[in-house]
């Protein structure tokens, strides 16, 4: 992805970097399947529930990384934040993660389905995400950057408790490990692609914004600001996109219904029955 800014999308070296990515991809699940001990035992992927856990934490990272990542630079550059008020800043964020997971999430989590969580949650993260499309390089934080923080936190933090407790639920104990791993990895390897793909995707904005738009010399004051926040907006508008697809994919793919209704959480269900 790093490499598409300055090659562009169709460059030979970029497509062969994803042909390469995509053909080892392939061998690790190759392997997987013939491997006496397997890294990755892939009937932990065979459960629905599980698999959308998987892939609607890998997409939700995605997602909030590119908040991180664009709100850490927007802060600081264009609106002259230090590294300390900045840090400050994402302290709402934190706390609404906090709320919405222990406050929300884990009261309503044995009463509800869990994708009623994840859904609602994803919808609301992708609204903090919109209201970020309309940052200018000027802005008042505490009314154009403060609620779409709230709204974040509180999104991630009613998703993040169903999707660890659904994709863990009713495993194997030999399993345990490999798919609480597979939970964390999903967010490893969600943050390494949206830092990549959406930072791409800001500077390619951005840099066609100046270039259509810097004529004189004198105009650089006001046009390079303008184009970086243009392409925070831009790659910020990719972000709630995916956070709508993760919604997606919990609404389609976990169908789970409450603990309540469900097994007694003393008596997992085996592998070898799901």
């Amino acid at each position: 992805f790093s490499e598409a800014e300055p090659r562009g999308w169709t460059d030979p070296v970029v497509l062969g970097l994803f042909a390469a990515g995509a053909a080892m991809l392939a061998a690790f699940v190759w392997w997987q399947t013939r491997a006496r001990t397997p890294l990755l035992p892939l009937h932990v992927l065979r459960d629905r529930n599980r698999a959308g856990c998987f892939l609607t934490m890998l997409l939700a990272v995605i997602g909030m990384f590119g908040l991180f990542l664009f709100m850490t630079y927007y802060l600081q550059e264009i609106l002259g934040y230090s590294p300390l008020r900045t840090g400050l800043a994402f302290l709402p964020l934190t706390a609404a993660i906090v709320v919405g997971s222990t406050q929300i999430s884990a009261r309503l989590l044995h009463h509800v389905a869990p994708r009623l969580l994840m859904v609602p949650g994803m919808l609301l993260a992708a609204g903090g995400l919109l209201l970020l499309t309309r940052l200018t390089v000027v802005a008042e934080y505490t009314t154009e950057v403060l609620p779409a923080l709230l709204l974040m936190g509180l999104g991630m933090g009613l998703t993040f408790m169903p999707v660890f407790a659904t994709a863990t639920a009713g495993v194997a104990p030999e399993d345990a490990g490999v798919t609480s791993a597979t939970v964390n990895t999903s967010q490893q390897v969600g943050g390494s692609i949206g830092t990549a793909l959406l930072n791409t995707v800001a500077t390619t904005s951005g840099t066609a914004y100046i270039t259509a738009r810097l004529h004189r010399p004198a105009d650089r004051a006001r046009v390079v600001p303008e184009g970086i926040v243009h392409g925070y907006t831009v790659a910020i508008w990719w972000a709630a996109a995916v956070m709508l697809l993760a919604g997606l994919v919990a609404a389609v793919m976990v169908t789970a219904r409450a603990p309540k209704h469900g097994l007694p959480a003393e008596r997992p269900v085996p592998e070898s029955a799901v």
